[in-house]
């Protein structure tokens, strides 16, 4: 039976865990090195949070970057490959832990900021990150997010949700197997946190030096009331 695109995206993680970790530690990524570094760590300094759950983790670095400015950061991903890389880096907090399982615990933990930065790929586990991260969140905690900007990753295709195909191009030649994602609108997105209770307090389109095109959207989230 062929794997979901769910199932897809595990897979292409699990298999270019080595290959993506050495890519993001030789700093061979032009558009994390330009912009999306630093701009997911601003947006996070900017909610002043004392604890954070670095949801998505992968290899680990910006637990690590979080770490380094005094922050009590916890790091997750589903993928043991990629936690092991991040185990394997100085000065860090991790678990292999899946969307699913932490949601499931009867009583989780809550933090004050929780982010995801470029680690929600799918349809159905971001939905269920959406409809569940209230009971992680402290009061007034912030949920923050770094994707793909949908004007510039849409490309040539419709503008509509739906699953992609997935591209290492300007990438490594190390990297194989490039997952599916799961394209949003802007529209989309706003739907996702008004239907879950989210207020949008920050939407941030921070450009790329060299394209003049947007590198990402950020999205800063708290809980309405």
């Amino acid at each position: 039976m062929p794997l979901s695109y769910e199932g897809q995206i595990s897979r292409s993680w699990e298999t270019n865990a080595k290959a993506w970790t050495r890519e993001v530690r030789q700093n061979n990524i032009e558009s994390r090195k330009l912009v999306t570094n630093q701009t997911i760590i601003d947006a996070v300094l900017s909610c002043h949070p004392s604890t954070v759950l670095d949801l998505g983790c992968g290899e680990g670095w910006l637990t690590r970057a979080l770490i380094d400015r005094k922050i009590d950061t916890f790091g997750i991903d589903a993928s043991p490959q990629l936690i092991d890389c991040a185990n394997h880096a100085p000065n860090g907090r991790y678990a292999v832990i899946s969307y699913e399982e932490l949601f499931k615990k009867e009583q989780s933990d809550q933090f004050d900021t929780v982010v995801c930065n470029f680690s929600l790929l799918g349809q159905e586990s971001v939905e269920l990150v959406f409809r569940n991260i209230k009971k992680i969140l402290k009061t007034n905690g912030a949920f923050i997010i770094q994707t793909i900007h949908p004007v510039v990753g849409c490309g040539s295709e419709r503008y509509a949700d739906g699953w992609r195909a997935g591209s290492w191009d300007g990438f490594s030649s190390a990297l194989t197997d490039p997952a599916p994602w799961y394209f949003r609108t802007l529209e989309s997105w706003f739907t996702l946190f008004s239907s879950n209770q989210l207020k949008l307090v920050d939407l941030q389109e921070p450009l790329n030096p060299i394209t003049n095109m947007p590198a990402s959207v950020v999205f800063i989230a708290r809980v309405a009331h």
